[in-house]
């Protein structure tokens, strides 16, 4: 019995098995209903194949269709593959690069064969094609076995196999990495660090869809080849698809670019890469929300502060930004450029400067500026502030990234026993404000990163410190998502991350806090404490929107373009069905106007329905509208957006209801 391997399974119970069973063997010893439903096991908290042999004693716990995240991983990662082997079947002389699996799918990149000489990428209408092949591989259901390979034995197989992508990459794997592949049956394999299910039949071939085309650059790189990736979406049944496909549908008519355009809210354009144009329909709402912002952290006791955009590198060296995030940052020479002859546009003893990425280093100058004393903490910074970051070309989306924009910044300077109350009043006020805005949301710990300044205390006591703050205001709790995220904290500091739910079930990562003893101690911030010493103070990062830029785009798509009266730039328009209500439609507009409401007028020859039509693509709450009747009765028929009927009020009656529905929650009693 000594050299049988003992397996504890998740109830206790334990199992002496020899070296090489594997899972799916333990679960046939266990029951016939287990061995069919496994696909695969964690083996230590590791997901791998049910039919990896077991080497050493371990605990393992069965992978069925009801461990749904771990059931999702295993099929992303087979559809990738199968996609891959359908398209070198239908297309040969294709090489085969790289294929994850994806948060509700999994992508494919390829090089497609030249034909005629000419590259020939792919395009969506080879995916029904594709989409048959991989079906019919399905079918087949070939099993999938993994091999571990030598590294040259390996390299050579791809070369001679004209996969010259796939020899780069074994060969600049690192040193003491087993490669392993996976073969597909006898007659096709990939390079893979798996797990995969034990074959593919075990995928509904109902389940999946592939769904666009686009290219990308082998690494990510633009120096480096061109591919085409093709992108799918895979579940586990039909039915998973399908609510899927409607979420992907729904997501799609609300997506904030589209309705931005049709709202003319903002554009984009290539002059200005990764920078909004807000045309004043869009600004009116980012000024809402500014005000509303500025209300709020008046109340909380910040005080609002405006920093410089550019800022000397030596400055973020001393801060740790140019030694960890360079790459991400506009560096600029501090000179004049020559322009008086052909030499180089800026000398080689150019001194150098940075757009600022965050505001969290030009705070501490701020801090720094005079003797603090510890009776004068806790100081609270507040910015507005406009920051630069950049961000690869692909990697730019609408409003949800880009490359200059606005964070509501604030730094919290506090003493050692400020913190957890510090912390917890930030808890209760962003709740606050999400719930102003309709959100329910998700709290989570970020916890120390493999790549990080501070020592282990310092680390343990920030970390506890947020775990404390949170609970404290009693969000720590199943009901508030709260969950512990090892290795996801900042360089610098652990951080709290607030994850919004809209309201097609999306998540979205956007207000975070973070406790922070790394940047005072480099920046040199410090404080004269009760005993007359200097003390360093700990600094708070915290955010609630992230960035008015991402929060409008997430506002935009939570509510399909129909905002809150508060926040919609034009919250009512007078509208006329005849032009003898022309002269009474301009004394509404002006009643209302003066009451606060942002009202326009649309007097054209056009007909009603026209103009219902033309304002709820815009997005307007409240079209009223005014013909003869109402000119002499000095009514209006009001009529909400979305609502077929409508109803005929006195002037002053809609006038006092619109006023009621343009204050911002925090103005209500």
């Amino acid at each position: 019995m000594s050299d049988m391997l003992t397996i504890t399974l998740p109830d206790g119970s334990a199992r002496e098995v020899a070296p090489g069973t594997t899972p799916a063997a333990i679960a046939a010893a266990i029951g016939p209903g287990l061995a069919k439903a496994a696909i695969g096991a964690r083996v230590d908290g590791e997901l791998v194949d049910i039919t990896r042999p077991l080497l050493h004693d371990a605990q393992l716990s069965l992978v069925t269709a009801r461990d749904e995240a771990d059931a999702l991983e295993l099929a992303r990662h087979d559809f990738a593959h199968i996609l891959a082997e359908a398209v070198q079947a239908l297309f040969p002389g294709t090489q085969i690069t790289f294929g994850p699996s994806t948060d509700d799918g999994f992508y494919y990149d390829f090089a497609p064969p030249k034909i005629d000489g000419r590259d020939r990428p792919f395009t969506e209408d080879d995916l029904p094609a594709i989409e048959a092949e991989m079906r019919r591989l399905i079918a087949a259901d070939k099993p999938l076995r993994r091999e571990v390979w030598a590294r040259e034995d390996l390299i050579a197989r791809w070369q001679a196999s004209g996969e010259t992508f796939k020899a780069q990459w074994a060969a600049e794997l690192p040193d003491g990495d087993e490669l392993t592949i996976y073969w597909s049956g006898d007659d096709w394999f990939d390079m893979c660090r798996g797990p995969h299910l034990a074959s593919t039949g075990k995928l509904d071939p109902a389940a999946f869809k592939l769904t666009r085309v686009s290219g990308a650059y082998w690494r990510g790189d633009q120096k480096n080849a061109m591919l085409s990736r093709i992108y799918g979406t895979g579940w586990l049944n039909k039915k998973q698809l399908d609510a899927h496909l409607l979420r992907v549908e729904e997501a799609t008519r609300r997506d904030h670019r589209k309705l931005g355009a049709e709202m003319d809210l903002f554009h984009l354009q290539a002059e200005a890469h990764g920078s909004v144009f807000w045309h004043p329909k869009g600004y009116r709402i980012w000024r809402e929300l500014e005000a509303y912002m500025r209300r709020a952290i008046d109340g909380a006791g910040y005080r609002e502060v405006k920093t410089p955009q550019v800022m000397d590198a030596r400055q973020w060296e001393a801060s740790g930004h140019w030694g960890k995030y360079r790459e991400n940052m506009f560096v600029i020479p501090d000179e004049v450029p020559n322009v008086a002859d052909e030499g180089p546009l800026v000398s080689d003893d150019a001194q150098w400067m940075a757009l600022k990425p965050m505001n969290c280093p030009a705070h501490v100058l701020i801090f720094r500026q005079g003797i603090k004393s510890y009776r004068e903490l806790p100081l609270r910074f507040y910015e507005n502030g406009c920051c630069h970051r950049n961000e690869p070309h692909g990697a730019l989306h609408g409003l949800m990234r880009v490359r200059q924009f606005t964070q509501d910044d604030a730094h919290i300077f506090a003493r050692e026993d400020q913190i957890v109350e510090e912390v917890k009043n930030f808890c209760e006020l962003a709740d606050r404000i999400y719930k102003d805005f309709g959100f329910t949301y998700a709290i989570k710990l970020a916890l120390r990163p493999e790549k990080r300044f501070g020592s282990e205390a310092m680390w343990d006591i920030a970390e506890e410190e947020l775990r404390q703050a949170v609970a404290t205001a009693g969000l720590a709790t199943p009901e508030y998502g709260w969950e512990e995220l090892p290795g996801e904290g900042a360089f610098y500091a652990p951080k709290l991350e607030w994850h919004l739910t809209d309201a097609i079930g999306r998540t979205w990562q956007v207000g975070t806090m973070q406790s922070d003893r790394v940047m005072p101690e480099r920046l040199d911030a410090s404080y004269i404490a009760e005993d007359g010493e200097r003390h360093r103070p700990v600094m708070l990062h915290r955010a609630i929107f992230g960035s008015y830029e991402r929060f409008i785009g997430i506002l935009i798509e939570h509510f399909a373009g129909r905002l809150p009266v508060w926040l919609s730039p034009v919250q009512a328009v007078v509208a006329t069905i005849v032009s003898d209500a022309d002269d009474y439609a301009q004394i509404a507009v002006a009643q209302l106007a003066a009451a606060g409401i942002r009202v326009e007028a649309d007097l054209r020859n056009e007909k009603i329905n026209y103009k219902v039509r033309e304002h709820s693509l815009q997005k307007v709450p409240y079209l009223l509208v005014v013909g003869k009747r109402e000119a002499d009765e000095g009514t209006v028929a009001i009529r909400r957006l979305g609502e077929q009927q409508q109803r005929v009020v006195p002037l002053a009656e809609a006038i006092a209801m619109l006023k009621a529905e343009a204050l911002a929650p925090d103005l209500r009693a």
